[in-house]
């Protein structure tokens, strides 16, 4: 019965997590609509790497360069800031994932979930989320730190990890889905705390896969705009920015 429990609520925090990913691309593409003009149809729809390289091509077309924007100190520390509480998470988080493979005392079936849960985070979490949605952003917003006029407020730049995140200074839908990401992510990290071995450590092994996947991918993304390509996204500014 006790297997049985810890089972339907690792279900449960996966189909939480689910939905909370539903949510952001929800809102995401409701944000994209409500930028079109009045009047203007979404026909014909444009596909993601021509709408990449228009909002490049106006990157590159501003007073500030793409690659001079990545280089600035307060982008810097906006990306790397960030990185740096995803590392921190990892550092939790790993030595529990670990246990599993270092006891080698789990069942196959336990294997299997261990294996799929890893999946699940590193497809729904790792690409879906972070390298598709919340990674260019999280590099987009870094770059107006260093692109904006006048220079951003001190606060900005010392909370620019947060900045890049879009808790503050961002569009209302923005702020929306990051707080409420946030928030629900605290909420299943709480629940996983109450499993026993060995599903904490399932849990903790997909969730680690997908932070490293997004990780990978914002230092990528941020790589590339060292050499002069803008993440070519949206970064949701509030409309007195824009």
């Amino acid at each position: 019965p006790r297997s049985r429990h810890s089972i339907g609520l690792i279900s449960l925090m996966l189909s939480a997590f689910h939905h909370l990913l539903l949510f952001m691309a929800a809102a995401s593409s409701a944000s994209g609509a409500a930028a079109l003009p009045r009047g203007a149809s979404a026909r014909p729809a444009i596909g993601r790497a021509a709408r990449a390289d228009l909002i490049a091509a106006s990157a590159s077309a501003s007073p500030v360069p793409t690659a001079d924007a990545a280089r600035g100190l307060r982008t810097a520390w906006g990306v790397c800031g960030f990185l740096g509480i995803l590392a921190q998470a990892i550092g939790r988080l790993a030595p529990i994932a670990m246990q599993p493979i270092l006891q080698r005392d789990i069942t196959m079936l336990q294997w299997g979930l261990y294996g799929g849960t890893m999946a699940f985070f590193a497809y729904t979490e790792g690409y879906k989320a972070f390298q598709c949605k919340f990674s260019p952003l999280v590099v987009q917003r870094a770059m107006t730190l260093s692109t904006r006029s006048p220079p951003p407020p001190l606060l900005h730049s010392v909370l620019a990890p947060f900045y890049s995140m879009g808790l503050f200074h961002a569009s209302k839908k923005r702020k929306t889905v990051s707080w409420s990401i946030s928030l629900g992510v605290a909420c299943i990290i709480g629940l996983v705390k109450r499993l026993p071995y060995p599903w904490r450590s399932v849990v903790d092994a997909g969730v680690c896969t997908g932070l490293l996947w997004g990780g990978t991918s914002i230092g990528v993304i941020y790589l590339r705009a060292l050499a002069g390509k803008s993440p070519g996204v949206d970064p949701e500014l509030p409309k007195e920015d824009k």
